[in-house]
């Protein structure tokens, strides 16, 4: 049985990967004409031809860019190679805000790598806040199917007027549908695109157990085909501009703003296999589910109050162990040891 549903997992997400060609095609942003360091500049690298950039961390500095422009909504993209070896309490995330012009209401769309230790399972979450409800975290947590160091992969926030869609390698992972109950705290001013990596090592692997080692220093993360699809906005204008207007209507009602049901069926492969915390879940930090949670009743039988899975871990890590040599079209998966 289950060599049988990790068949249909594979054919599920190549054919989401065959019916998306147009979803990667869109042109990407060269990083000297789209973007600009953020923070350790001496740690920011650029390559010659500009379509790549290298971040480091080291024990002086983490680094960072964002993107020129702040976007009303948009299509944000990148590959991206994480750090090897030993990367325990270095976090690398890849996000849109507009924290630094709206401090106390602020917007926010995060993916969150949590550092690794050689030879075990990746582990990340994806977050949203939404005018500055830092008190309200949206955060679900999952574990990667392949090694993230070995390899580039795609991430991508798709961001309209009416949902919100985390997508790994152009399969969906996770999707946010605006509705009126939820208020401001759908993401609702202009965002820049930012990606930083930086040592975290009070809480990022295993809540802070294993801590940065800077004997594997410096610590890279590489970031190519970078992508900023939507409308360049200034975010004080009261009213959007109609041009922007436009854009936001073809952005909604592109092909990649919705998920096929053969998408919808992969990203629930995905969820089931993969995620193992969800707020939507966690009775202990909301007693009634934010509004815009949609409870599977599957999935909640997979959940503690807590929001975390009942079964433990080491369970599992064994029950998604991938065999060696076991490939999803270029995208090996490796050995998982038990966390």
């Amino acid at each position: 049985m289950y060599m049988l549903r990790s068949c249909l997992l594979i054919f599920l997400l190549l054919h989401v990967l065959c019916a998306a060609a147009a979803f990667i095609n869109i042109s990407a942003t060269p990083f000297t004409k789209g973007f600009s360091p953020l923070f350790g500049e001496s740690n920011v690298f650029p390559s010659a031809d500009g379509r790549s950039v290298q971040l480091h961390l080291n024990q002086y500095t983490g680094s960072g860019f964002k993107s020129s422009d702040l976007y009303s909504h948009g299509f944000f993209s990148a590959k991206i190679k994480l750090p090897s070896n030993y990367t325990a309490g270095i976090v690398v995330a890849f996000y849109t805000t507009n924290g630094d012009m709206f401090r106390k209401t602020h917007d926010e769309l995060d993916f969150e790598f949590l550092g690794n230790i050689r030879g075990k399972a990746w582990r990340f979450q994806t977050n949203m806040y939404g005018n500055g409800s830092t008190s309200r975290g949206r955060e679900e947590r999952y574990y990667l199917w392949f090694d993230p160091s070995k390899h580039f992969h795609r991430y991508t926030i798709l961001w309209t007027t009416n949902n919100i869609i985390f997508y790994i390698d152009d399969v969906p992972i996770r999707e946010i549908v605006r509705n009126d109950a939820m208020g401001a705290d759908f993401p609702s001013k202009p965002m820049a695109l930012y990606a930083t990596i930086w040592d975290a090592s009070d809480w990022a692997t295993s809540g802070g157990k294993y801590r940065a080692n800077y004997k594997y220093a410096p610590f890279v993360a590489e970031f190519t085909d970078l992508v900023l699809h939507g409308c360049p906005t200034d975010p004080l204008e009261e009213v959007v501009a109609a041009s922007c207007s436009d854009r936001d209507d073809e952005l909604t009602s592109s092909e990649f703003a919705s998920i096929t049901p053969k998408q919808r069926l992969a990203m629930k492969e995905f969820r089931g296999k993969h995620i193992y915390y969800s707020y939507c879940y966690d009775r202990l930090r909301y007693p009634v589910p934010p509004p815009e949670c949609v409870i599977d009743p599957t999935e909640l039988q997979q959940f503690k109050n807590t929001g975390r899975l009942k079964f433990d871990e080491k369970h599992h890590q064994r029950r998604f162990k991938k065999r060696k040599g076991e490939v999803l079209g270029d995208k090996s998966y490796g050995n998982q040891e038990d966390v």
